[in-house]
């Protein structure tokens, strides 16, 4: 999928959706090592090539999914609360949710549940969330 890079995204946007992630990987209370491997493999790989944006220190703003996701390992939320701040950013933002951006989000949120051991019960009740968020 080739998305345009027209469109600029903020940091504001790329801490929203690493929220996202961080929901989908510690819906079932542990994330991972797979987890985060996968998210970051697919950061570089589908999230950095989508828009130019860079940080003060000329870093793609699309790190900024990797720095989130990371920070709230640390800190450990409830995944509930990850993915209504999520939800509300959507809504407050809809206009960033192109069907480009809602396709590339299920398939990182997707490949993140699926990375170990494949889906459980927890990621697949916060993914069929995200499927009817995403479809909204």
């Amino acid at each position: 999928m080739k998305l345009s890079k027209k469109q600029v995204f903020t940091e504001g946007f790329y801490q929203n959706i690493g929220m996202l992630f961080y929901a989908i990987a510690a819906s079932d209370k542990v994330v991972q090592a797979e987890e985060i491997k996968t998210l970051n493999d697919l950061v570089q790989k589908k999230w950095v090539p989508i828009d130019d944006a860079t940080d003060e220190f000329g870093t793609d703003e699309a790190y900024k999914i990797e720095m989130i996701f990371d920070w709230l390992e640390e800190n450990s939320p409830e995944a509930e609360w990850a993915f209504n701040e999520f939800r509300q950013y959507k809504k407050d933002n809809e206009r960033l949710f192109t069907s480009q951006i809602k396709q590339l989000i299920w398939e990182t949120a997707d490949a993140i549940a699926a990375s170990f051991a494949g889906k459980n019960k927890s990621e697949l009740i916060m993914l069929s969330k995200l499927k009817i968020l995403l479809s909204s």
